[in-house]
């Protein structure tokens, strides 16, 4: 799922992000499934549409699209959809979800900086982050 992201951000013609942040943020989205230290089942769709109140359990995640993977990667998705905190401060929201969630910081920020330059193109919101995100990774 990385590489065709990836694969599909160097087809596009013009990038809005600057071009370094753009081969930086790319690099990592190749780079970071391979290095993560285990593989879990992963959701990939994580978002608060997806989860929901259940009875045999507090919550419960539905729609998954699973794949193997880096375990810090979910979180990246939910953070995507929660725009005022992400435009805030984003490596601060890292932060405070890989707590949450009790996986590597550093990690989700690398995950979240990949995320944000490969949503760039169509969201200025994305492209900010990425830029804010870039001297924390």
């Amino acid at each position: 799922m990385c590489t065709a992201w990836a694969d599909e951000f160097d087809g596009e013609r013009a990038s809005p992000v600057d071009p370094a942040l753009a081969a930086a943020g790319i690099e990592l989205l190749r780079g970071l499934p391979g290095s993560a230290s285990e593989r879990v089942l992963l959701c990939t769709d994580l978002h608060g549409d997806n989860i929901l109140a259940a009875r045999r359990a507090p919550w419960l995640v539905i729609d998954p699209k699973p794949y193997l993977g880096d375990p810090c990667y979910d979180v990246v998705q939910h953070m995507l959809n929660c725009e005022e905190r992400l435009a805030a401060d984003p490596a601060a929201l890292a932060d405070r979800m890989a707590g949450l969630a009790g996986v590597d910081a550093g990690r989700v920020r690398q995950w979240l900086f990949a995320r944000c330059v490969r949503e760039s193109a169509g969201s200025p919101l994305m492209r900010e982050a990425a830029g804010l995100l870039a001297a924390c990774v």
